[in-house]
């Protein structure tokens, strides 16, 4: 049974803003409470356009630090190649000397695990564009690049159970091909659950076994988890 992680006993109180940059939306929230806000991103959107838009939409805000999801594999907290649905210059790109504050940058799905986790050892699946991946395990938090992996036919993962895939063979064929993962990648890896989240998991009318459904709002979470949790390590 999956133990259940306590609250950091030490809070800051520190003002967390996250951000949750997707191919179709920036969404911000903090730690504050209030409502979600979001702006359009798309197939161009470079990094210093994501930022004036966030500070568009924080106009009014009050925060301390930020964490940022971002759509791609993370380094020493800078993104390592350029999203495949954005524009380009993330490679590389400095945040914090841009936004003028502490930020901590981890991949998009791994900030969603984060804050979906209840202990143990949990594997993340985000059914969206592509397919997000990312484990926690014992409270140390671990992307994966699962994605590209060779599944079927010559193709990936992704190719069958992201929105390719979906739009291709028909919801009933996709929902058999994301059981089939999730079992090949549970036997794999075997964590104690699995959470399916991203966009499409409301597509899903019924779970794998040992498995529960996500929210993507808990990226906002997740997000102020890696400032407030110091059981959590990443």
């Amino acid at each position: 049974m999956a133990k259940v992680v306590k609250k950091a006993a030490s809070d800051t109180g520190q003002v967390v803003l996250s951000i949750d940059i997707g191919g179709s939306h920036v969404k911000i929230l903090t730690s504050d409470g209030g409502t979600e806000r979001r702006t359009d991103s798309g197939p161009d959107l470079t990094p210093r356009q994501m930022i004036d838009k966030v500070k568009k939409l924080a106009d009014g805000l009050s925060y301390d630090v930020i964490s940022m999801g971002y759509p791609g594999p993370v380094r020493q907290n800078k993104p390592v190649l350029d999203p495949m649905n954005l524009g380009k210059g993330w490679a590389g790109f400095d945040f914090t000397a841009e936004f003028g504050k502490p930020v901590k940058v981890v991949n998009d799905a791994l900030m969603q695990a984060l804050g979906s986790y209840e202990g143990g050892r949990m594997l993340f699946l985000g059914l969206g564009t592509g397919l997000g991946a990312a484990m926690v395990l014992d409270n140390v938090g671990q992307p994966m690049e699962l994605a590209h992996l060779p599944y079927r036919k010559g193709q990936s993962f992704e190719d069958y159970v992201g929105e390719r895939g979906l739009v291709k063979r028909g919801k009933k064929k996709w929902r058999g091909h994301v059981f089939d993962v999730v079992n090949r990648l549970r036997a794999a890896l075997q964590p104690d659950y699995v959470v399916i989240g991203g966009g499409n998991v409301d597509k899903l009318d019924e779970l794998p076994p040992d498995s529960r459904r996500g929210d993507n709002t808990r990226a906002f979470e997740g997000g102020f988890r890696l400032w407030r949790d110091k059981a959590l390590i990443v």
